[in-house]
């Protein structure tokens, strides 16, 4: 199955699972209360107002327009510096902005379950886009420096696993939306949510083993090829490929914030603090990932990328080099060795154990 088929699925998982747990959550919520006579008089204690206060219109609007602009500088990236594979992100930033749209209609019909729906749909899918995106861009930029073999996985291999990782958790979600939607006791309902809570913690695992994968290759990168780390010191910052690299740190950091904030509210359940402030949802969902996109429109990839690296199959470590039969030799004159990628791979393991000599000082 290809990449692009891969997030087919994990959206489909992810729009049944969301669709029964949020309505399962808000059918029981209601039962058979009455109605209060104004929605906005006390949204605090209103059992049909599911967000427990009314959406702030000035705040809808600065959000909007902020997201949609991300999404339309991102598409004039693409238009004019290439990088196609980022689409994803670009896509993503149109249904985020979507999704802060809806709460324009959430603050004219704040007792409404449908838009409140559609609101959280889009809250929990759209950074999923943001997600494969830096998938793919760790490949890309391993590929580009041709240090692949830096990864603990193949390059090519890397969207592949984590997208799985994606598909599997958005699994157990939705059994955890199924057991919710079926069930006719609160308790039942409530294993529902634990289950659900499970998957959503699982996922923001992954993605922290992905920012690990992915230190630890720049931590390789910098100690094992240092003429591949500089090989953009002569260039102004703005185009040396590591202000990209900076980059994709900026955007992990903050979808991990989002989705830390989410397993959190989540735990707390839908009448929590966390899910009934709107402060915490601008200032630890919106604001994160809003910052983990718009890094890239100064800083788009297709501007670092446009050639190959000519430091094919180089291997030097801190001025010396090595190959799978040999330890460290002198730094005589530099060399060009072709390195088995298995061979790399676990002489790499053994260096960062220690368990080589390190060159003499």
């Amino acid at each position: 199955m290809t990449s692009t088929g891969r997030l087919k699925l994990v959206s489909a998982f992810g729009f049944a699972c969301h669709v029964c747990l949020v309505s399962s959550v808000v059918a029981i919520r209601k039962g058979d209360l009455p109605h209060p006579a104004d929605p906005f008089a006390d949204p605090k204690h209103d059992p049909y107002n599911p967000l427990k206060y009314i959406a702030s219109n000035a705040l809808t609007a600065t959000s909007f327009t902020l997201i949609l602009l991300v999404g339309i500088f991102q598409t004039l990236c693409v238009r004019k510096y290439g990088a196609r594979w980022m689409l994803p992100m670009v896509v993503g930033a149109y249904t985020f902005a979507f999704r802060l749209g809806v709460r324009f209609a959430l603050h004219v019909h704040p007792e409404s379950q449908g838009w409140y729906i559609t609101e959280y749909l889009f809250v929990v899918l759209s950074p999923c886009a943001f997600i494969a995106a830096d998938y793919v861009l760790l490949g890309r930029i391993a590929s580009h420096l041709d240090s692949a073999r830096f990864l603990l996985l193949p390059a090519r291999r890397i969207t592949a696993v984590f997208v799985s990782s994606d598909i599997t958790t958005f699994l157990i979600q939705a059994i955890g939306g199924a057991l919710s939607v079926s069930a006719n006791a609160p308790a039942r309902a409530l294993a529902g949510s634990h289950i659900f809570l499970a998957g959503l913690t699982i996922q923001l695992f992954s993605f922290f083993l992905f920012t690990c994968v992915y230190l630890l290759f720049l931590y390789r990168l910098y100690r094992h090829t240092p003429l591949t780390w500089a090989k953009d010191r002569g260039e102004p910052w703005y185009k040396d490929w590591r202000t990209l690299a900076f980059a994709l740190i900026i955007s992990c950091i903050g979808i991990l914030i989002r989705s830390g904030f989410r397993v959190v509210e989540l735990s707390e359940g839908f009448q929590g603090r966390l899910a009934t402030s709107e402060a915490f949802f601008y200032g630890l969902d919106t604001l994160p990932l809003f910052i983990a996109t718009s890094i890239y429109i100064p800083f788009w990839p297709g501007r670092f990328m446009l050639e190959s690296s000519s430091l094919e199959n180089e291997f030097i470590i801190s001025g010396g080099w090595i190959n799978p039969r040999t330890i460290f030799m002198p730094p005589i004159k530099c060399r060009r060795v072709q390195l088995p990628n298995a061979a790399i791979a676990w002489r790499l393991i053994l260096i960062d154990l220690g368990m080589f000599a390190r060159p003499p000082r």
